[in-house]
């Protein structure tokens, strides 16, 4: 039989760069009828952003598949091939959007994409790269081998989160990619999603692993004893439950690319008070680089994102347990954030 290949995109960025919400966007512009599939790879252990999405994207023409706990290009790409596979074989998508993580190798990722195999079920469209223009006047972004890969290999550029941008940083994002000519699409335009929608729709006249099959660069995350499960939030054969302690809890952790991340996976049966949890995160705004979470609350479920010194907040229809990670790069105190965490917990 022969099978129209899906169109895939790549929507890299760095850590907090905006890569969830933009997919949120997209998925907003969905033409009705297709069914599309998202997968999402993160650096923690314990799987988030998919809660995130699937709580707002809850629907039979959208299915979100998680890997945690690495890059998807570690062990010789193998969690994306079976992460891929899975979703052919539960849904056979219209459209496929693969978001890597901020910490990981997308030129490897997109060699992985453009093998034999994938080649001929997959048609790799255009990658998009979320940048913050307000980063480059960062060294510590525009030095990082892993910044500047994802915009080497990138088809466009969405400038997000421009509404917060100084008069002249989008100006030195477009200095800063003169000599590539990509396409900029800045993110406070009206149109911008309806944009990015129009170019994730075409074909690069040069894909992205051609430009960088010169690329040999190592993976260096510690490989995961979870990377070849890949990790479905909204699915209950997780079996976290079997491994809750005697407070209900479980933490997973991981460490790589000079970053430390540590998460926690809560019975459903734990109900947190709403405002501890806000004056907690709050109190980690400036001493970590990202707090996400999918909590059950006194108030209902909440969804928490925490970047560049802001918290902000979702109200979310349903999830099967809580869960809360944090990425920082210092080594983290399991201990002493655990018992602030529990301290969080609503006793009635």
């Amino acid at each position: 039989m022969i099978r129209k290949r899906i169109r895939t995109n790549l929507i890299t960025g760095f850590l907090g760069a905006g890569k969830t919400t933009l997919i949120q966007s997209l998925l907003q512009v969905k033409p009705e009828g297709e069914t599309w599939a998202v997968l999402v790879n993160e650096f923690g252990e314990v799987g988030i952003d998919a809660g995130l999405l699937n709580g707002s994207n809850a629907s039979a023409e959208v299915m979100i598949k998680e890997v945690a706990g690495g890059c998807l290009c570690c062990a010789a790409g193998v969690p994306m091939q079976v992460a891929i596979n899975q979703i052919i074989q539960k849904t056979n998508p219209d459209r496929l959007l693969i978001e890597p993580t901020g910490l990981g190798h997308p030129a490897e990722i997109a060699k992985v994409l453009s093998n034999e195999y994938n080649q001929r079920v997959l048609q790799l469209h255009k990658t998009i790269c979320v940048v913050d223009a307000r980063k480059l006047k960062n060294s510590s972004y525009t030095h990082n081998v892993n910044f500047n890969q994802q915009i080497d290999i990138a088809d466009v550029v969405y400038a997000s989160k421009a509404d917060l941008y100084q008069q002249a940083d989008f100006t030195n994002l477009c200095d800063y990619l003169a000599d590539d000519k990509k396409t900029i699409i800045n993110s406070d335009s009206a149109a911008a999603i309806n944009d990015v929608f129009a170019e994730i729709n075409q074909i690069p006249f040069m894909k992205a692993s051609d430009a960088v099959n010169s690329i040999n660069s190592p993976s260096y995350l510690k490989p995961s004893t979870t990377l070849l499960e890949p990790s479905v939030f909204s699915e209950v054969e997780q079996g976290f439950a079997s491994e809750f302690n005697s407070q209900g809890f479980v933490t997973k952790s991981n460490q790589g690319e000079g970053a430390y991340s540590i998460g926690w996976i809560f019975s459903a049966e734990l109900c947190f008070d709403f405002d501890r949890l806000i004056v907690w995160c709050d109190s980690l705004l400036n001493t970590v680089i990202r707090i996400k979470a999918v909590m059950i609350t006194e108030e209902g479920i909440a969804g928490f994102n925490a970047v560049d010194g802001k918290l902000s907040i979702t109200e979310l229809d349903e999830t099967m347990d809580s869960r809360l990670e944090i990425i920082s790069l210092k080594p983290i105190e399991q201990a002493l954030l655990s018992e602030q965490i529990l301290s969080c917990i609503d006793r009635g």
